[in-house]
């Protein structure tokens, strides 16, 4: 299964105040240990650099070396895909975005979704609602459940990964 993550799930694991740290954390620790694929799209990259380290959004926010040293824990293990916008995004993004008639909140959602698409990559891990409402990809919530575009409940089970080798 090809699988990545919204940066909500990184701002959380990074957020110890947060109500849903442990869980993000527990997903991300899931990713960095492999040894399935896991995608990290560039925009995710940033705009987690961008939230953790704004002092506005977060009582106590990174520096800028250790929220990119966060982010280099991804760069530097073999397993996980670092991808990014490459030739015909912006046929595959006015695709998407007019799907959905994207303005707003919804245009970073439909920038994911384009990159995801173009990358053949079938599922996001997210506590973003908007990115429910677009066809063709899986969206799972850690905290919850898992949607489809419809809001419809996709699993039978929990959502929430067991650990490796539990």
């Amino acid at each position: 299964m090809s699988e990545t993550f919204d940066v909500d799930i990184l701002v959380y694991a990074t957020h110890r105040g947060s109500p849903f740290h442990d869980k993000a954390k527990a997903l991300v620790e899931r990713f960095l240990a492999g040894p399935g694929i896991v995608y990290l799209l560039w925009p995710v990259a940033l705009g987690y650099l961008r939230i953790v380290t704004h002092p506005t959004l977060l009582d106590s926010p990174l520096t800028p070396d250790a929220a990119a040293d966060n982010i280099e824990q991804f760069v530097a293990v073999p397993h996980v895909r670092r991808v990014g916008e490459i030739d015909g995004f912006w046929s595959a993004y006015r695709r998407v975005a007019g799907s959905v008639k994207a303005k707003g909140n919804l245009v970073p959602a439909a920038h994911l979704v384009a990159l995801m698409q173009q990358h053949g990559i079938a599922t996001i891990w997210s506590h973003d609602r908007d990115l429910r409402k677009f066809e063709g990809i899986k969206v799972r919530d850690p905290f919850g459940g898992s949607v489809d575009h419809h809001g419809r409940c996709t699993d039978k089970e929990s959502s929430w990964p067991s650990p490796p080798n539990s």
